[in-house]
């Protein structure tokens, strides 16, 4: 073993008699473990958060829609559907329409509030898009398709909608919209009554299922999914608003939308579903801005931490210092021999940090203690990310900083004299 690494150690971790220097270095060890542990746990909710929240939003709904402007109706074609397929990096396209409407509903007697309105936008998607959106997120209902009634448009509705307007499965609506050819005469108010009232929408609904999927502001109060099929029969035969598009890598999702807008053109446009949610994302944006400034005052506080202790272990060590100088030890070894203390005590706190805050994550993500409220946060529970690359890159940083700061003390060491420092 090195002999000045040797001399580092018994400095930093045997006692000495008449004081306690190894308890110093323990409270420091602890310092330096709680701040790399907090910087840890900090970068993986933040990531964990980002990653969940963007992961919820890109399962439920598609990557890139394709509308034509003014978000008019148009027939599908075949030609348009095979270009959108052709395109590099497109997984899966689909048809659907949406149309908006005053859902309506009639609470129970004893409800003094008596009917019940809310704004939704009915959208019809395929079956197969309709499955697999039910098998992850129906809360209650029923997922399989039935036959629908004659007149009665099948329809399942977001958990916040269902709670709003008192409803549940199996329960008929009325559901009011306007027919887009009289939509400008009722808006300039040229229109007599009865063909205001001829121009509305009025369609009967039944709800099928109650979904779920946490974001209850923008989604789960407001669409309601449907066939295609039937809302094309009722209100635009043949028509659609546009179509759905998944790709294979959600990397290139910005290339592949923009391929699309080129190759389609005008009237036709894409956006994303980073474009379409922009407010949650930079939501998300602002929470991992704040992570710099949190892992900043931790390493301040973990800085110091070192240093003071470094300063007492020499103060401590001010007669072993003055002999080892006075035995022919060099100022430079001896600085060498402070630097090695810190590098043990800086080693021994990220280490003991990072396996704790490995446990602590490891013990929420199987029990999720932490809870969330699902409405401001869209999930239930603290989510925890654990990569590696956190691991290694704050054990870095801490022990990089700790080394940097540990040569005022150790040059401090150094500049003893040993006459003064063998009399201490």
């Amino acid at each position: 073993m090195n002999p000045l690494f040797f001399i580092a150690r018994r400095f930093a971790f045997r006692e000495r008699t008449g004081s306690r220097p190894a308890f110093i270095v323990l409270a420091s060890v602890v310092g330096i473990a709680v701040g790399t542990a907090a910087l840890i746990l900090t970068l993986s909710i933040v990531k964990g958060f980002a990653v969940s929240i963007e992961n919820k939003l890109i399962s439920f709904t598609s990557h890139i829609q394709v509308r034509q402007a003014g978000d008019r109706y148009f027939q599908q074609s075949r030609f348009e559907r095979r270009s959108i397929t052709a395109t590099p990096g497109v997984m899966s396209v689909s048809p659907f329409l949406e149309k908006s409407f005053i859902l309506r509903s009639r609470r129970s007697a004893e409800d003094k509030r008596g009917a019940a309105v809310r704004p939704v936008v009915l959208k019809g998607i395929t079956g197969q898009e309709r499955a697999e959106f039910l098998k992850q997120y129906l809360f209650s209902g029923e997922a399989a398709s039935e036959p629908a009634e004659e007149g009665v448009l099948s329809l399942y509705i977001g958990k916040t909608l269902a709670e709003y307007l008192g409803l549940k499965s199996g329960d008929r609506v009325l559901l009011a919209g306007l027919n887009g050819n009289e939509s400008d005469a009722m808006i300039s108010g040229n229109a007599e009554i009865v063909e205001l009232l001829s121009s509305l929408d009025l369609e009967r609904g039944r709800i099928k299922g109650i979904y779920d999927t946490g974001l209850q502001e923008g989604f789960d109060d407001v669409v309601v999914l449907g066939s295609i099929d039937e809302v094309q029969k009722r209100f635009h035969p043949g028509m659609i608003s546009g179509y759905d598009i998944r790709v294979d890598d959600i990397g290139r999702i910005a290339s592949v939308s923009g391929d699309l807008g080129r190759k389609l053109g005008f009237p036709f446009y894409t956006y994303t579903v980073f474009e379409r949610y922009a407010n949650l994302f930079e939501w998300l944006k602002l929470q991992k801005n704040i992570s710099p400034l949190l892992i900043i005052t931790i390493t301040v506080v973990a800085v110091f931490n070192i240093i003071s202790t470094l300063l007492v272990l020499v103060i401590e060590k001010t007669r072993e210092i003055g002999m080892l100088i006075a035995l022919g030890l060099e100022p430079r070894r001896i600085s060498r021999i402070f630097l090695g203390q810190s590098l043990l005590i800086a080693l021994a706190g990220v280490i003991t940090g990072a396996v704790t805050a490995l446990g602590l994550t490891l013990f929420e993500q199987r029990f999720h203690l932490i809870s969330l409220p699902e409405k401001s946060y869209f999930i239930t529970s603290v989510p925890l990310m654990i990569d590696p690359l956190d691991y290694l890159a704050v054990g870095f940083a801490v022990v990089l900083l700790t080394m940097l700061f540990a040569f005022i003390p150790s040059r401090i060491a150094a500049s003893l004299n040993p006459g003064t420092a063998l009399t201490t």
